[in-house]
C-alpha cells in the first residue's frame, strides 16, 4: 500500500522532519543501507524469508481480541492488538527479524543495538542468537538497574551487555554510546530499535512493523466486515509500535489516529516524556524532529515510569502526524498507567507492559460512541514491569 501522503521522500523527509545528520565518517555506512534496503525488502526472497520467520518463529499473526468488560467499561467495542504474544514478549522482534535478514544479505557480522526497557535488546540478542552473529548491546546504567529480567535475558542470549554512564543513564545515552561505537567499527551493522535516526531507519523500522496494521486490516474485515477501525490507539516513545499500528491507516481519513505520550509526574513537572505537547523542533541522532530542549538547545532528560517511553524525542514520522494535525497526540502521567494496568489485569486477566499502559489509560480521557471500534495496540507483556507494579500496589 502507499502512503503518498505521509510517506517519507526520497531525501529521508516528512514534511519539514527527517533527515540524515550525520557525522562524515557515518556517511558510507548510512548511504550503503540507503542504497541497499528497499531493494533488500522488496526482493521476493526477503518477502519469503520474513514471512516464514514471522508466522514460524515469532509467531504471528498476533490475535486480535476483543475485550467484552473493557469495552463495557467505556461504553464501546474495544479490540486488544496482542503484540504481547509475540515471540520476546513485545512488537520489538517485528523489527528485528527484518534487520537481521538485511544485515545478512548485506554481509555483515557484528550487530550493535541500543536499549531502554530492554525489549529491544533482548529481540536483536534473540535473532543474533539465531543467526550466529555477535550482539553488543548498550543501555543506560539507570535501565540496566530497573530492568534487570531483560538484562538477564539478553547475556543468556549470548549478548554483550554495554552500560551507558553518561548522562541520566537512559536510552538516549544509550544511543549515543551505540553511535560512538558505529563511528570506531563502520563495519557493523546499527540495529536501530525505533522509528528515530538518520534516514533510511524511520521508514525501514516503520515499514517492519507495518506488519501490525495488515494484520489489523485483515482481522477486522473477519470480524466487522470492515477494515477500518474507528481509532487506533498507540503509545510513542520513539513510536515504533505506533507507526506500525497507524501505517496502513495513514491514508485513511476517516480512521482517527491517537498517539499516547508519558508525561511522567506531569507536562509541566520537569519530570516527563511529553515530547510533542511540550517540545520544539530540533536535531536529535541523526534527524530533525520534535524534541525536549532547554533555552540553550541542550537536550532535557525525560522521565517516566516506563523505560521504554523516556526518550526526550519522538520519530519524525510522528512529528509530522503531529504538525498536520493527522495523528491527535495525548499524554498520560505514571499514575494513570499504573492505574489502566490494573483495570486490565482485573477486568481482562492481561498483564501489559506499562508502556502499553499508557495507550490503555488514554480510554480515560476520550469519550465513544456505542458502535464505535476502538483498537488499541498492547505493544508488550509486563512480565518485565512485575517489580514496578509490586511497588505500586505496596505502596
Amino acid at each position: 500500500m502507499s502512503n503518498n501522503k505521509y510517506a517519507v521522500n526520497e531525501r529521508g523527509y516528512y514534511g519539514q522532519f527527517g533527515g540524515a545528520y550525520i557525522p562524515e565518517l557515518l556517511r558510507a555506512n548510512i548511504d550503503e543501507l540507503r542504497g541497499n534496503y528497499l531493494k533488500i525488502i522488496n526482493s521476493e526472497k526477503f518477502q519469503k524469508d520474513y514471512k516464514r520467520l514471522l508466522d514460524n518463529y515469532v509467531g504471528r499473526p498476533t490475535p486480535l481480541t476483543k475485550v467484552a468488560n473493557l469495552s463495557k467499561r467505556y461504553g464501546t467495542n474495544i479490540y486488544l492488538k496482542r503484540e504481547d504474544l509475540t515471540h520476546t514478549g513485545a512488537h520489538k522482534i517485528n523489527n528485528t527479524i527484518g534487520q537481521i535478514l538485511i544485515a545478512k544479505y548485506m554481509g555483515k557480522t557484528r550487530i550493535i543495538a541500543e536499549t531502554g526497557a530492554g525489549q529491544h535488546g533482548v529481540a536483536t540478542a534473540t535473532v543474533c542468537a539465531l543467526f550466529g552473529l555477535e550482539c553488543i548491546v548498550y543501555m543506560g546504567a539507570l535501565d540496566i538497574e530497573r530492568q534487570a529480567p531483560n538484562v538477564a535475558r539478553m547475556k543468556m542470549l549470548g549478548a554483550k551487555v554495554v552500560p551507558a554512564i553518561s548522562g541520566n543513564q537512559t536510552l538516549k545515552d544509550a544511543t549515543n554510546e551505540a553511535i560512538r561505537d558505529w563511528i570506531a567499527n563502520p563495519n557493523s551493522f546499527y540495529l536501530i530499535g525505533s522509528v528515530v535516526g538518520p534516514h533510511p531507519y524511520p521508514d525501514m523500522v516503520t515499514r517492519l512493523q507495518s506488519i501490525i496494521s495488515e494484520e489489523i486490516r485483515g482481522q477486522l474485515t473477519k470480524e466487522t466486515g470492515n477494515p477500518n477501525p474507528d481509532y487506533v490507539i498507540a503509545c510513542v516513545g520513539g513510536g515504533s509500535n505506533a507507526a506500525g499500528a497507524f501505517y496502513h491507516y495513514l491514508d485513511e481519513e476517516d480512521v482517527k489516529l491517537v498517539a499516547v505520550e508519558a508525561s511522567g509526574l506531569g507536562v509541566n513537572s520537569g519530570e516527563t516524556a511529553a515530547t510533542i505537547t511540550i517540545g520544539d523542533v530540533g536535531f536529535i541522532h541523526g534527524s530533525k524532529t520534535m524534541l525536549m530542549h532547554d533555552e540553550d538547545g541542550q537536550i532535557t532528560e525525560p522521565y517516566s515510569i516506563s523505560a521504554g517511553l523516556d526518550y526526550p524525542g519522538v520519530g519524525p514520522l510522528h512529528a509530522h502526524l503531529a504538525e498536520t494535525g493527522r495523528a491527535q497526540f495525548l499524554s498520560v502521567t505514571d499514575q494513570e498507567a499504573l492505574d489502566a494496568a490494573m483495570v486490565l489485569a482485573q477486568s481482562e486477566g492481561i498483564i501489559p507492559a506499562l508502556e502499553s499502559a499508557h495507550a490503555l489509560a488514554a480510554l480515560e480521557q476520550m469519550t465513544f460512541d456505542k458502535d464505535d471500534v476502538v483498537v488499541v495496540n498492547l505493544s508488550g507483556r509486563g512480565d518485565k514491569d512485575m517489580e514496578t507494579y509490586m511497588k505500586a500496589i505496596n505502596n
